[in-house]
């Protein structure tokens, strides 16, 4: 094989790895600004993995998948791993996904009276 040939795969090869990384991480254009929403309930599950935490919030009548910030952001602001425990009440405001009716993006939580800025 050339180099030419070999940079050109690496090069096409990195091209493919971006365009993956890009289309797994969705844009926050998804979720509807114009509809802000409030919900309280329990946690009843948790994730805090990149590229976002996320939350299953049980409400009254319907259980929530809630995005939320990055990781290190959430530690930043003193919103531990531990806080976010399946049974804990939260309270989130935040945006609506355009097409997914049980997901929505968070702009703050509230757990054990601290709420937290999460953009």
């Amino acid at each position: 094989m050339t180099s030419g040939f070999i940079r050109l795969a690496v090069a096409g090869a990195g091209l493919l790895l971006g365009a993956a990384t890009a289309a797994a991480h969705h844009g926050w254009s998804g979720y509807d600004s114009g509809k802000e929403l409030t919900l309280t309930g329990t946690i009843e599950a948790s994730g805090y993995e990149h590229p976002h935490g996320a939350v299953r919030l049980k409400t009254p009548g319907k259980t929530w998948n809630v995005v939320l910030a990055p990781p290190s952001r959430m530690e930043n602001r003193g919103l531990k791993r531990e806080m976010l425990a399946p049974g804990t009440a939260a309270t989130v405001v935040g945006y609506p996904n355009r097409t997914d009716p049980d997901e929505m993006r968070a702009e703050r939580i509230t757990v054990a009276g601290k709420t937290t800025e999460l953009r």
